[in-house]
């Protein structure tokens, strides 16, 4: 053989070798079949989830939407077609805006009243005391309770010939006698009294769960370094429980939007208005279901569902953006993070 053959084969050799590496290292294609059976996977398990989702959520939001833009009485299919003219009556209505005052104020005070006591309660339940699980037990109790209950329960307590104000009479202290859910500017307070008393517990059981999660090494490296047990709460617990504490609050947020059952059960239909504790959720109830102006009151629960959704928007873009963006890996975390 010679040197001009030799080299022939030696080439010729490499690059079936060079070509051999590069078909192994070309990617492999998944067969079409694959796509298709993980495809048909995902819609038969999210499916049926989905199709609940828009029956029960989506369709009904679109028909309220629909409605809203009619006078209709419930019955049969709508044909008056007022416009917008439900919208303006709403918000030219001093009672309707009443209630959004009402709304937001109920947020404001749920926020600045739960937030410190189920804190300091979840603080107190975090230490290794005598008799904590029958306290945790007694504090989410009223939290389970059904609202039916707890409304009448308080409505009884708080009326004029109540409970509350027979005690009050039996320890001589008849002056503080009132009506406490008739009064305009008593009954918001009471108002908030029963909701801190119902939801307390729910607040506290996520702060400890919150509390909970943070690592013990931390506490210890503290103590070393001689903190105290508030300056240790103070630097340590507060800020690593900031992400329990913007979950809870929008949860309050959102659930105070949208309060019906305490105030409809405890005020009536209309009381709620003259006592200073109505709501848009009530006034839903007063002026389109009582007053058999169905179109009115789609339109109504339109201007809550777009209020909700703007503050749950705007809190999620200046509160939970920090959290969200925690939570993102990969490279869509990365570029949001850039």
């Amino acid at each position: 053989m010679t040197d001009t053959q030799t080299q022939m084969e030696s080439s010729a050799s490499e690059k079936s070798i060079r070509t051999g590496a590069d078909i192994s290292s070309a990617p492999v294609r998944r067969p079409p079949r694959a796509d298709w059976r993980k495809r048909g996977e995902i819609a038969l398990l999210s499916g049926p989830a989905l199709l609940m989702f828009v029956g029960f959520v989506i369709f009904p939001v679109m028909m309220a939407a629909f409605y809203g833009f009619f006078k209709w009485n419930g019955f049969g299919w709508p044909t008056e077609f007022v416009g917008l003219d439900n919208y303006l009556l709403m918000v030219q209505d001093q009672t309707f805006r009443d209630a959004v005052a009402h709304n937001f104020a109920i947020v404001v005070l749920s926020l600045v009243m739960q937030g410190p006591i189920a804190i300091l309660f979840a603080l107190l339940l975090n230490q290794k005391i005598r008799g904590r699980s029958l306290i945790r037990v007694l504090i989410f109790t009223p939290y389970v309770i059904a609202e039916v209950v707890v409304g009448t329960g308080w409505s009884l307590m708080l009326q004029d010939a109540g409970a509350l104000n027979s005690l009050l009479e039996k320890w001589g202290l008849g002056a503080l006698q009132n009506s406490w859910i008739a009064d305009p500017s008593i009954a918001i307070w009471s108002l908030m009294i029963i909701i801190t008393w119902k939801y307390i517990g729910f607040a506290v059981i996520l702060m400890l769960a919150g509390m909970q999660s943070i690592p013990e090494e931390l506490y210890e490296a503290a103590a070393i370094d001689g903190a105290g047990f508030w300056k240790t709460q103070w630097s340590i617990t507060l800020p690593l429980l900031g992400p329990t504490i913007r979950i809870w609050a929008f949860l309050s947020i959102i659930g105070s939007l949208q309060l019906f059952d305490l105030v409809n059960i405890i005020w009536g239909q209309y009381i709620a208005a003259t006592a200073g504790t109505s709501t848009m959720a009530t006034y839903m109830y007063q002026n389109g279901h009582l007053a058999g102006n169905y179109g009115y009151g789609n339109a109504v629960a339109v201007m809550l569902l777009l209020i909700s959704l703007v503050v749950a928007l705007v809190y999620q873009r200046f509160v939970l953006r920090r959290d969200t963006e925690g939570a993102l890996t990969g490279d869509s975390g990365k570029a949001r993070r850039r």
